[in-house]
């Protein structure tokens, strides 16, 4: 009676083993399998076999991870507080690294790329941290990849989210702001003023070749300012005009 109660419960035992040893990883997941404490292979996806006792498997998740940076004080190169989260897109490529080179690796990416976000925007002034992201997102993905290749991990993309700055800081933006808008107006008048200036000297030399012109020229500013009734129009004539027009009014005879 014993001896049949042992083997039923050694026969329930070894069954149990079998069974948990039957492992199916779906294909998005791989499995660092060691052997005895040392490293034997990577296996999956699919269904596979892991020997009890002897044999123990870590599973790894192959897609890609969106990893949130919390915000992070950041101090500029022109001295600028400001406070920049962003978030990083990675994913493992080679599982037995992930597993083997670092032991938290979700934990170990996340604090490196707080400090990589503290450390390359710090090397830019604040215009940079407005009006060149994109330039900045690359920077900061460069650096972090470099860093997490040796532990299998790959670093797609690093997009920064917001970028937060105080109220003085924000009215300091608004007055600079104004202000380039005031230097363009003056400009752009300026340029105007310019370009004006040149026209009438253009018209006023190619007058000056023609007295014809002049006096048509003449005949038309009249015309265009008779119609108000109010205005006194004190209007030149040519002196020669005149001089023909002399001796006709004196009753003498013209000259020839």
């Amino acid at each position: 009676m014993f001896i049949g109660f042992g083997f039923g419960t050694i026969l329930v035992i070894v069954v149990l083993l079998v069974m948990t040893s039957f492992r199916v990883l779906r294909e998005y997941q791989r499995a660092v399998v060691f052997m005895l404490g040392r490293f034997w292979k990577v296996k999956g996806p699919g269904f596979f076999l892991l020997i009890p006792i002897a044999q123990q498997m870590v599973r790894i998740d192959l897609r890609t991870v969106v990893m949130d940076v919390p915000p992070q004080d950041v101090i500029t190169r022109d001295n600028v507080s400001v406070k920049v989260n962003a978030v990083v897109y990675f994913r493992i490529l080679d599982p037995a690294k992930a597993v083997i080179q670092v032991e938290n690796y979700y934990q170990a990416t996340s604090q490196l790329a707080q400090t990589t976000l503290r450390a390359v925007l710090g090397k830019h002034e604040l215009d940079d941290l407005l009006a060149a992201r994109e330039k900045l997102n690359s920077d900061i993905q460069q650096v972090l990849d470099s860093q997490t290749a040796a532990w299998g991990i790959k670093v797609s993309t690093v997009e920064m989210k917001d970028v937060d700055l105080n109220e003085t800081m924000i009215r300091a933006i608004a007055r600079q702001a104004e202000a380039e808008r005031e230097r363009r107006a003056k400009i752009i008048h300026a340029e105007g003023e310019l370009q004006a200036s040149e026209k009438l000297l253009q018209a006023a030399q190619m007058l000056s070749k023609q007295p014809q012109a002049m006096q048509l020229r003449y005949l038309q500013t009249l015309a265009n300012i008779a119609g108000d009734k109010t205005s006194t129009i004190v209007f030149p004539l040519p002196i020669d005009l005149l001089t023909a027009l002399i001796p006709a009014v004196r009753g003498e005879a013209p000259r020839e």
